[in-house]
């Protein structure tokens, strides 16, 4: 199985990983005139950051760039769906950045390491 977003095979497998942060919670904290202490209240759970890094692979500099614009149209505020070579699933993905670094010349034609970082939505 291949690593996709949204059911397209856009990353190479090699040297990719996958890091996901905590969930969390969010609360307000306020203080009551006449009362020791303060106030909590719990606004329940929040979402958590998931951060994807590896390389991109290329014949070609048109090729290279035609495939990072495909993943740059992710940036669209809208949810997506990551899935991993090993089957796990990340839903409600919003893809917050994508930088690409310097690209390299290998024997087989341009590399250029990548990151991405998602949010996902609770």
């Amino acid at each position: 199985m291949k690593v996709t977003l949204d059911t397209q095979m856009l990353f190479n497998e090699q040297a990719l990983e996958i890091s996901a942060g905590s969930f969390s919670r969010d609360s307000i904290e306020r203080t009551v005139p006449g009362l020791d202490g303060v106030l909590s209240i719990d606004l329940g759970r929040r979402g958590r950051k998931i951060k994807q890094n590896g390389t991109l692979r290329a014949k070609s500099r048109a090729q290279l760039d035609e495939r990072i614009s495909k993943i740059a149209v992710f940036m669209d505020g809208d949810t997506h769906t990551l899935t991993t070579g090993s089957g796990r699933e990340f839903a409600n993905l919003r893809m917050d950045s994508f930088k690409a670094g310097t690209e390299h010349a290998d024997g087989t034609g341009i590399t250029v390491d990548y990151e991405i970082v998602y949010t996902q939505l609770v």
